[in-house]
């Protein structure tokens, strides 16, 4: 006996949707749903192939295995996959207090898996990290904000010019900075604060022990600022006068 009307039913509870929801999508009515739930029709089979992709699971599983027994295989291997999603997408958590144990541990998997971890699920497909900054160097984003960063090789060539990073250097610590390259000296990084009153300064590439490319910002609704047009002028003029002086010494 097929047990696909009561597994639909089992599998759309456990999605917490409605039957009209469901339905949607299927590109099916929801009268549909109705009639297979109550075994009073069976699902079409491309009715069921789109099902069994939704859920991956195979047209056997779905046509004649009880999904609801919490023994099923079904359950057994799903439990698993979250799990090893959730794994692979742990974002290790580096705070302010924890930034000096990091440049002697950034290598050691102990001390990395003593560090709080999260997760963000609009995030996949790479390796991430979360840096605590501390002051106002690259205001607006405010001081206290979390920076997560994907991991990216050394190589100059993965390096996105004028775009910002965690740099993990020997001499400088963990700062994050917009990095400029220098087509005539390859081996230095002119690192920028988006607050001009901050100097740009530079790094050799053999000092920098890893980067991570900022790709989000995490900060508290009470700490964003707000700029008034004073200080966008300062700003302003202050950013064009260092580009100016970058200009003089990359020619």
């Amino acid at each position: 006996m097929s047990q696909a009307g009561q597994n639909l039913k089992y599998l759309r509870k456990l999605r917490g949707w409605t039957q009209e929801e469901f339905s949607n999508k299927l590109g099916i009515k929801r009268s549909l749903i109705g009639a297979y739930e109550e075994e009073r029709a069976d699902p079409r089979l491309e009715v069921l192939e789109i099902i069994a992709d939704i859920f991956k699971l195979t047209l056997d599983e779905l046509l004649l295995k009880d999904l609801s027994n919490t023994g099923s295989s079904y359950l057994a291997k799903r439990r698993q996959q979250k799990m090893m999603t959730a794994e692979r997408n742990l974002i290790h958590f580096v705070p302010v207090k924890a930034a000096a144990g990091y440049l002697a541990g950034y290598a050691d998997s102990e001390f990395i898996d003593e560090l709080n971890t999260f997760t963000l699920p609009m995030l996949a497909g790479g390796q991430y990290r979360a840096f605590e900054i501390i002051g106002d160097s690259m205001m607006p984003t405010p001081s206290g904000s979390i920076i997560v960063g994907e991991k990216i090789d050394n190589n100059p060539d993965e390096i996105k010019s004028n775009q910002p990073y965690i740099v993990v250097s020997r001499n400088e610590g963990i700062v994050y900075k917009r990095i400029v390259k220098n087509n005539r000296q390859k081996n230095k990084f002119t690192l920028v604060s988006d607050n001009p009153q901050y100097q740009p300064y530079q790094v050799n590439a053999e000092d920098i022990v890893e980067l991570w490319h900022a790709q989000m910002v995490l900060s508290k609704v009470s700490q964003q600022q707000r700029w008034d047009v004073d200080s966008l002028a300062n700003m302003v003029n202050n950013l064009q006068s260092q580009v100016s002086n970058m200009k003089k010494k990359m020619n």
